[in-house]
């Protein structure tokens, strides 16, 4: 971290065991995006989602152990030497100026909705960043915002609070949504998804959950629909987390579905249990969160155009727009 803070570094490359690949992966958590990390691990078949946290960390295989030198050995050393170079010598000759860079989180149920506001947003001359609400990309997400990488944030899938409530697969962990609000960043919050919570095959669905409503939005994934004492738990967690923000907040309520099978005729339509999520939502929200429904399917056109008037207006008024 103090070499990063002097700038005198250009990229950073590790290799060992498991020992040696926890040390290098943990010290790699401390320098930001675009420094070129690379790894030679003898772990790389291994889950190591956990080590490589949010970071853009390369991971090489070295084929054989790290107990002395072979002629593999040195060959994928001399390769990952070359690979870390030519990564720090990378320049971003294509860069152009925006008018802003804006992160927006995201999911299949709700990619119509996300698409045209990236459309709308490019279009205004702003570079978007799109997350995929699957855990690591809502921690990710929240890294980078921490990071001031964004001058604001459009997050229209926040689902990965249910599953941190429920135990599902998409938990982005209890500090989802928290970055924003601290750092005082404009946002537009929306409960997108929060009618589902993710799990795998069938079979890994938590035996307590016998008798709810599922949905199999693929073989490895099994959804289920979220009720109503946890939709009024999602509520409260949700606006809990953005009511001392410092900067604006507008919460936009879709109120005709929050996901693409919570439409009308889909499998997890149920405004009954929608409406227990808005209530709560208004209920606890600040005098100074802006709550606007909207008569609307989260993936409707007219929601997607609000989205973006709303956080253009709230940005201009913040001067980052």
């Amino acid at each position: 971290a103090k070499l990063m803070s002097e700038n005198r570094i250009k990229g950073v490359i590790g290799m060992g065991g498991g020992g040696g690949t926890y040390i290098a992966l943990t010290a790699m958590q401390e320098i930001p995006l675009g420094v070129p990390k690379l790894c030679l691990s003898t772990m790389t078949g291994k889950d190591l989602s956990g080590l490589m946290g949010r970071k853009d960390i390369t991971l090489m295989p070295t084929i054989v152990d790290m107990a002395g030198l072979n002629s593999i050995s040195r060959m994928l050393i001399k390769q990952a030497a070359v690979c870390i170079c030519a990564m720090s010598n990378v320049t971003d000759v294509n860069a152009t100026a925006v008018a802003g860079r804006i992160a927006i989180s995201m999911f299949g149920n709700t990619s119509a909705c996300v698409d045209k506001c990236i459309e709308l947003l490019n279009g205004k001359g702003y570079e978007v960043f799109p997350f995929h609400a699957n855990g690591i990309g809502g921690r990710t997400m929240e890294s980078l915002i921490r990071e001031a990488y964004f001058d604001a944030v459009l997050d229209i899938t926040t689902t990965e609070l249910a599953d941190d409530l429920c135990g599902g697969i998409c938990s982005a962990g209890p500090d989802r949504l928290d970055a924003a609000a601290e750092l005082g960043i404009p946002q537009v919050v929306v409960p997108g998804c929060l009618d589902m919570v993710n799990f795998g095959r069938c079979e890994t669905v938590p035996r307590h959950y016998k008798g709810r409503d599922f949905y199999s939005w693929s073989p490895e994934v099994t959804l289920m629909r979220t009720n109503k004492e946890e939709n009024k738990i999602l509520g409260e967690r949700l606006v809990q987390k953005i009511n001392n923000s410092s900067a604006p907040v507008a919460i936009v309520l879709p109120t005709k579905g929050i996901s693409q099978i919570d439409a009308e005729g889909g499998v997890f339509y149920h405004p009954e249990i929608d409406k227990v999520l808005f209530d709560t939502i208004k209920e606890h929200s600040k005098e100074k969160i802006n709550v606007i429904e909207v008569d609307a399917h989260i993936n409707d056109e007219k929601f997607s155009t609000k989205l973006v008037t709303v956080l253009l207006e709230m940005m201009k008024i913040e001067g980052r727009g």
